[in-house]
Order: C-alpha cells, then structure tokens, then sequence
C-alpha cells in the first residue's frame, strides 16, 4: 500500500529492534522500504538488509558529508555495489552547505561523478539537498535531457524549485517534516504539486511526524506522511497511496504496473475512461506515453474499449459518489452514444454527472449534440487553454477554426446543463487573464486555472 523510499535502516538505533520495526511497517500497509547508504561502508550494510528481507531494497552512493575524502577510485567501489540485484539506485549523494563537512568543491566533484555512474548505468538518484539549492538546480539543468532520473528526497525548497525540478522530470518527497507546526510554506508546496510528481519517505531514524516527534522514526510512519499529503490535497490516503507506489515504480522499478482501469475512483468522484482516442494531440497530455493518472492506468487501445454495460456494472449505486466523471485520456464524445448510456442510467438512478471534454462534440458527431445533453449532464467541463486561435491551435494541435467551435459549443451548451466550466493549463505561455475574460464575460460561464507541471 505504501512505499517508503528513504529510510536509513543501518543506524544503530534500530539495533536489535529491526526485525519488529520491520513487522511494524508491513502492519501498516508498507509494501516497500528503500534504504539509501551514506558511504562506503553503509553500503555494504545497505546490501546485506536487502539480503535479510524481502520487502528492503537499496541505492549506494557517498553523501556530501562524507566527501571530503573522495577518490575517483571510489566509483568502481560504488558500481560493484550495483551488481546486487536489489540495489535500485545511486544515493544518497547531493550538496550540503549547511553543515560544510566536507569542501565545497569535493562535493560538486562527487556529486557529479555520481550522477554520470547513473546515467552509465540507467539507474535513478536520490539527491540530498541542504542550503545548496543553486548549485543543485544548476548542475541538474546540465543534465536535461540525458535521460536523468532524480528524487529530491526531504525537499524544503520554494514552489517554484519544485516547478524547475519536476519541469525536468525528476520526483521530490516529503518526510515528517510537512507535519511540523511551522511548515506552512512546504504544505503550500504540497497543495500545489500534483502527486503524480511526489514520492513518499520518512527519511528514518530522522524527522518523525507529529505526533511522535522527539522519538526515533520508523518505515511505519510513512502512513503519517501520506495521511497529512492527503489531507492537504483533499484526497484518500488511498489516493496517495496508490499514485505514489506507482512512481515508486517508475522511478525504481519495484512493483508492477497496474492494469488498464476502466473506471476509477478519486476522491468522491468516480470518472469514466471511456476512450483513450482524441481529435486533439495537446502538447501537455500523457495520451500517448503511460496515460497513467493519479496511480491509475487508462492506456486502452480502441478494441479494449468496453461497451456501456461494462462501465454501468462497475458504478454500481451512482449515489455513492459525489459526480460520475465522463473523463479519461480521450475525447469522451467520440463515444457519445456510449456516454449516453452510460448517462442515463446515472441520472435514472439520482446520480449527478460531469462531462470534461475539449468541446469539438458537435464537430466530431457531426451534428449539434448540445441539445443531447439536456437531463444526461449536469456540468460541462471544457478545456478552452487559449485566449486566441493561433495559440489554441499550436498547444491543442488542431485546426485554427475549432477556438471559435469551442466558444459556440459552450455558449449553446448552456442552455442546456446546470454549469459550465472552462478551464486553462496555467503555462507561462498562455495568456490567462485573458482567458479568464472571455470565459467570463464573453461566455458567461466559470473559469478555473488547472496546475501544470
């Protein structure tokens, strides 16, 4: 159920105790436990607890503070290291500038060396960051682009650190530390990034969660961890759970990747994946890659797509959830007959429905199907992302003309539903005041900004 990804399980406080902290993480619904070592010599302890059990695994690396020594000898030790099956990554390595332990320049030195072993070995890294955050951004913006995979475990930089981190695709993850009274500004963070983007750790024996702060931490209070992020982004923990294994996965390859979804839960919605198929190509969706969302996999080819009985037996009692969601990775009204189907069973049975759609239905159905969604839809969500057609063209990868389809299928959808929402990826290159203006007083409907990472 969880993954803790960092833990430092070869301290000597949890000498003797090991196997009932171990026993305690599985009784918590911890699947997984990612020991990172500190040197050389942790990393042969790393080695020998992935031996012991079978739920620990382990990355290798040198830590700032102990580089003050450092040998470009030391990568050959580090890379043996690696052969064992179990080891997953190169870590902990990083910066930091808080405690100088070790000189500035030896720090870079092996921080960079450790990072090409990565790449050579297509092995992710785990990135230790204390008051170095500068030199950390710069030196990861030298690899863009070569495939690097990074977590930045513990993070307590800005939202706009993370922005810059996850733009290169690389994980951050919090530890106990976002339950601390005075972390307002990481929680800010936590509301912001999207868990499709986080991982979960709790940096053991170090930085344990309210409400066992002053005591030694342990795998098992991961589960604290992803409650708080949960809380903040008014999920499940199961939510949190579910997505984060997934970039465990990803990110370390340990677990599997889950089956294709058909419907899928978030929050207290239930959504539809009704069709991975889309008129569009946006610049900014996963379609063709994983199309993996919040843990779920919605990857389907068109002769996966099930028929509308299929949908309706997995919603069961559509009362049990807040909206039934006709949103997947596709264009829900290229299966407009199926999303009517599936549409009035909901509302036959006192359910409330949502349509996401990019608002080319009438284009695609070729004829006005607006009039179709009166007493199906309840709220229309259209993605319009653009204030004029030359840029909707360029982010949705379509024909000009369709921004003007788009405003007039929001305009007669109106008239039909109880709300209609337009929405817009906050990119820097979109003009979102704009937006906001034509949505608002061109359109008369609601506009929400969507994050963008």
């Amino acid at each position: 159920m969880f993954v803790d990804t960092h833990a430092h399980l070869f301290y000597p406080n949890f000498n003797g105790e090991l196997d009932e902290v171990i026993q305690r993480a599985k009784d918590s619904g911890v699947d997984y436990i990612i020991v990172p070592a500190t040197d050389l010599e942790t990393c042969g302890k790393v080695i020998k607890l992935t031996q012991k059990y079978e739920m620990i695994y382990g990355t290798v690396g040198i830590h700032p503070h102990d580089t003050k020594d450092w040998d470009q000898s030391f990568i050959l030790k580090i890379e043996a290291f690696t052969r064992h099956e179990k080891i997953v990554g190169i870590g902990e390595i990083g910066l930091d500038y808080f405690y100088d332990f070790s000189p500035k320049e030896k720090q870079i030195e092996a921080f960079k060396s450790q990072i090409e072993l990565a790449l050579k070995l297509n092995l992710p890294v785990v990135v230790h960051n204390r008051d170095a955050s500068e030199d950390i951004l710069k030196i990861i913006k030298q690899y863009s682009g070569t495939g690097l995979k990074a977590q930045f475990h513990c993070f307590n930089g800005t939202l706009e650190e993370a922005r810059e981190l996850i733009r290169h695709h690389h994980f951050i993850s919090f530890t106990g530390n976002i339950t601390f009274t005075k972390a307002d500004s990481l929680r800010e963070v936590v509301s912001k990034v999207t868990p499709e983007h986080l991982l979960l750790e709790t940096d053991s024996p170090f930085m344990t969660p309210v409400p066992h702060r002053g005591k030694r931490n342990e795998p098992a209070y991961v589960k604290i961890v992803a409650e708080k992020i949960a809380e903040i982004r008014h999920v499940s923990p199961e939510d949190i759970s579910r997505v984060t294994s997934y970039n465990a996965f990803k990110m370390f390859g340990i677990g599997s990747k889950p089956n294709t979804s058909f419907t899928y839960q978030i929050g207290k919605n239930l959504y539809i994946n009704v069709t991975n198929r889309c008129n569009a190509d946006c610049v900014f969706c996963d379609r063709k890659g994983e199309a993996v969302v919040s843990g779920y996999n919605l990857k389907m080819s068109k002769n996966d797509e099930p028929e509308a009985d299929v949908f309706i037996k997995e919603i069961g009692d559509p009362k049990q959830y807040h909206e039934i969601v006709f949103c997947g990775f596709g264009e829900p009204t290229i299966r407009w007959d199926v999303v009517k189907k599936i549409a009035e069973y909901v509302k036959r049975n006192g359910g409330k429905t949502r349509l996401d759609t990019d608002g080319h239905g009438n284009v695609i159905n070729k004829r006005d199907i607006t009039m179709e969604l009166n007493g199906l839809i309840d709220i229309v969500s259209i993605s319009l992302n653009a204030a004029d057609p030359i840029k909707y063209s360029e982010l949705m990868r379509v024909n000009p003309l369709l921004f003007d389809e788009v405003i007039s299928f929001a305009k007669e959808s109106k008239k039909y539903v109880e709300k209609v929402v337009m929405t817009a990826v906050l990119l820097d290159s979109v003009e979102i005041e704009k937006v906001r203006q034509i949505v608002e007083d061109e359109i008369g409907a609601e506009f929400r900004g969507r994050e963008y990472f």
